[in-house]
């Protein structure tokens, strides 16, 4: 077992990751030789598994020698019969205390996960389990209480004010702002993407902490926009005289990734027709400037997020129907899903257009 092989380094004492292609190489580790035993052994019927957190950072032969697993993270859900099942047990047994001692509501379990910690497994959220467990183990030790049962009142008292906002859909159907979904280590979440139309020469402005990808999504888009203005209702010299400002909310966290180029045009589009944008739509995929949707990764963590934040309609690429498979089936039946393979059929689904609108748009084929 080579756990976290993604941080070996290299320096002037030698390179672990050239020892490791030999050693990893089931062609030439049949007579495997280190410099401390100085003997040759036979490694080609040993079975390594190797851990990483990225792929990024570990040579390109050395992952060539690797079959890559990917392990998404666990969802709320998943997390929630963790802790309930097993991490509640294992720090009852730490702190001597029983279940007649303490008892924590599913609501707080829920609460914990989703406004205490935001990570891909569950390491942080059993500290915060600890954190509890210690401080009730106090109490009763101090004779202060006998038993307590741990309600959403007395949660801020233990762990202290929520550490996490939770994302949820705007309250109202509102112009220039479209819902994305988003994929995290921590899991999926919902991201707003406001754009704003003012007067000026044909800029672009972009902010909120966007990654090169997201910043040719925006290009992409916009391009896509100019050339179609047609079947917009657009003039054609409005783009020489407004600038455009496409903004993504929370700005210290960085946002980066090939699957909002369909938000992003449609909230263009919502701003430069004054049209509405549907408060419980969400969705993913990246276009192309001919206006094709493409597939894009991380369909079941972003479905569970629009699921949590209230979306009732999730618009999704084409390609990625077969995704679905994966999604638990309670999370399937609340929402509705639309399956469109060019931005022209997202249109009419995210934006409240009038029925004279709709008849203009270029009708594609489903």
């Amino acid at each position: 077992m080579l756990d976290e092989i993604d941080k070996i380094g290299r320096d002037y004492r030698g390179d672990a990751s050239a020892a490791l292609l030999e050693a990893l190489d089931p062609e030439q580790n049949h007579s495997f030789s280190d410099h401390y035993l100085e003997v040759p052994y036979d490694l080609s019927n040993v079975f390594f598994i190797t851990t990483a957190n990225m792929l990024d950072t570990i040579p390109e032969a050395l992952l060539d020698r690797l079959e890559i697993i990917q392990f998404p993270g666990y969802t709320e859900d998943e997390k929630f019969h963790i802790v309930k099942d097993y991490l509640i047990h294992k720090q009852m047994d730490a702190h001597s205390i029983t279940e007649e001692d303490l008892v924590l509501k599913d609501e707080v379990l829920k609460i914990m996960i989703r406004r205490y910690t935001r990570e891909a497994g569950v390491r942080e959220l059993e500290r915060q389990v600890a954190t509890v467990f210690r401080k009730v183990a106090r109490e009763i030790v101090e004779k202060k209480q006998t038993k307590k049962i741990i309600t959403l009142s007395d949660i801020s008292k233990y762990l202290g004010p929520y550490k996490y906002s939770s994302q949820i859909i705007e309250e109202i159907n509102t112009i220039g702002i479209s819902t994305g979904l988003a994929w995290t280590q921590a899991g999926g979440d919902i991201l707003f993407i406001e754009v704003a139309i003012m007067p000026g020469k044909g800029g672009l402005t972009l902010t909120g902490h966007l990654g090169e990808v997201m910043k040719e999504s925006c290009q992409a888009a916009l391009s896509y926009v100019r050339s179609h203005y047609e079947q917009y209702g657009l003039s054609k010299d409005i783009f020489n005289k407004i600038d455009i400002h496409v903004h993504v909310p929370e700005g210290a966290v960085p946002k980066d990734g090939p699957s909002a180029g369909a938000a992003i045009a449609t909230a263009m589009v919502s701003a430069l027709t004054k049209t509405p944008f549907k408060r419980d739509v969400a969705m993913t995929g990246e276009i192309t400037l001919r206006g094709r949707v493409l597939e894009i990764g991380g369909v079941k963590e972003k479905v569970i997020a629009a699921h949590r934040s209230g979306i009732k309609t999730v618009i999704l690429p084409k390609d990625n129907k077969k995704d679905l498979e994966d999604i638990p089936e309670y999370v399937l039946k609340g929402l509705h899903f639309v399956y469109v393979d060019h931005v022209d059929q997202v249109l009419p689904v995210a934006l409240l257009f009038a029925k004279k609108q709709v008849k203009e748009l270029p009708q594609t084929k489903k």
